[in-house]
């Protein structure tokens, strides 16, 4: 397992600008931390956390890199459409693209919020931010293993709506691997297993009392979040695998397509 303190060589990305989305807090987080300790510039997005992605910012500009913080509704075109050119109009340009929000379990959504969050956002952010993204650069998309092996190995009921959602979101990403290929954009998937103390996990044990621990002792060991995005930051920088997936912990309980 990586070393989830340190996982980049210090100045690996120096000259590089990274942007996680959602990173205001969790995975997302740790993940632009790991990318700033490595040297790149970064961009923290946030929906509706300002102040703690801006905490965030302060201890991050202390490593001596650039950073902006971005408020950006991902389901909003014209938000998409801001973050990029403020984007654009600070760095010039983006080496490394993490799509890391996502949602669904919240309350009081509208019954496709998770399709629109997990699928069809994903890609808008993909698309506007590909006049940023050169040759070299690496796009990341976040997913868990309940998600990603949906079609083959059903999940709680009560996680499947946004089991299925994230899955189109794979899949819509992955059709755009030829077009981004030709352009020299490398895309890789990172899947999963439940991380611990994530506020997916919250909301799931709080569905499905006792699910995180059943699943902890199925698969012998979950991750942590620090575990976790320390995964997903080697995969904006290490080769990507043939099938673009990069598959994190247990899976023998899975089924593969």
């Amino acid at each position: 397992m990586t070393d989830s303190l340190t996982p980049l060589a210090a100045g690996s990305l120096a000259g590089k600008t990274a942007l996680v989305t959602g990173s205001s807090r969790g995975i997302g987080a740790d993940t632009v931390r790991y990318f700033a300790q490595a040297g790149a510039n970064v961009v923290i997005n946030f929906r509706n956390k300002a102040p703690r992605a801006e905490k965030l910012a302060a201890q991050l500009r202390e490593l001596g890199v650039q950073v902006l913080v971005v408020g950006a509704d991902l389901t909003d075109e014209a938000s998409v459409q801001a973050m990029f050119s403020e984007v654009e109009q600070t760095f010039g340009s983006l080496d490394i693209l993490v799509l890391n929000a996502s949602g669904g379990m919240e309350g009081g959504m509208a019954a496709d919020y998770a399709l629109q969050l997990n699928r069809d956002a994903q890609v808008r952010v993909l698309e506007t931010a590909l006049p940023l993204l050169g040759s070299g650069a690496r796009v990341v998309f976040v997913t868990s293993h309940q998600a990603h092996f949906i079609h083959t190995t059903p999940t709680m009921p009560e996680y499947e709506p946004v089991a299925l959602s994230k899955r189109a979101g794979e899949d819509a990403l992955r059709e755009r691997i030829p077009a981004l290929s030709k352009r020299g954009v490398e895309f890789v998937v990172v899947s999963g297993d439940m991380i611990e103390g994530t506020i997916t996990a919250t909301l799931l044990e709080r569905a499905n009392p006792g699910a995180i621990a059943l699943r902890r002792e199925d698969a012998g060991k979950l991750y942590n979040v620090s575990e976790f995005a320390a995964e997903v930051a080697l995969a904006a920088v290490e080769p990507v695998p043939a099938d673009n997936t990069r598959l994190v912990g247990e899976t023998s309980s899975f089924v593969a397509e």
